[in-house]
C-alpha cells in the first residue's frame, strides 16, 4: 500500500552533510547565471541554507527533496559513465564519489 504522506525530514550525518553542501554549491555555480533555471537556483540555495544551519533534522519541502533526488541521480549516472571511460587515478576518485552518492540515494530517497 502506498503511503499517503511522505516525511521530508532528513537526519544526515556529518559526512553526508558535507557532501551535500559541496554538491549544492557545485550545482549553484553551474546554473546560477542562466535565467531559465530560476526555480532550481531558488531550491538549491534554500537546501544549502538549511544544510549550513547544522540543525537536525533537516526539513525539506517536497519540491526541494525531488529536485535534490533527481539531480543526485543524474550526477550519479554521469559519474558511472565517466568511471567506465577513465584511467586509474580518475577511476579511484570517481569510485569514491559514486559510492557516496549511491549511499545517500539508497538511504534517504
Amino acid at each position: 500500500m502506498k503511503q499517503l504522506f511522505k516525511n521530508y525530514n532528513f537526519e544526515f550525518d556529518k559526512n553526508e552533510t558535507k557532501i551535500l553542501k559541496t554538491f549544492c554549491k557545485q550545482v549553484l555555480k553551474q546554473i546560477e547565471s542562466d535565467n531559465r533555471f530560476f526555480s532550481e537556483v531558488k531550491s538549491f540555495s534554500s537546501i544549502l541554507d538549511k544544510l549550513e544551519e547544522e540543525e537536525s533534522p533537516i526539513k525539506l519541502t517536497k519540491d526541494e527533496s525531488t529536485r535534490l533526488k533527481n539531480q543526485l541521480k543524474q550526477n550519479l549516472e554521469f559519474l558511472k559513465k565517466g568511471l567506465k571511460k577513465s584511467w586509474f587515478l580518475k577511476k579511484m576518485l570517481y569510485r569514491s564519489m559514486v559510492t557516496q552518492y549511491s549511499n545517500i540515494l539508497t538511504k534517504y530517497f
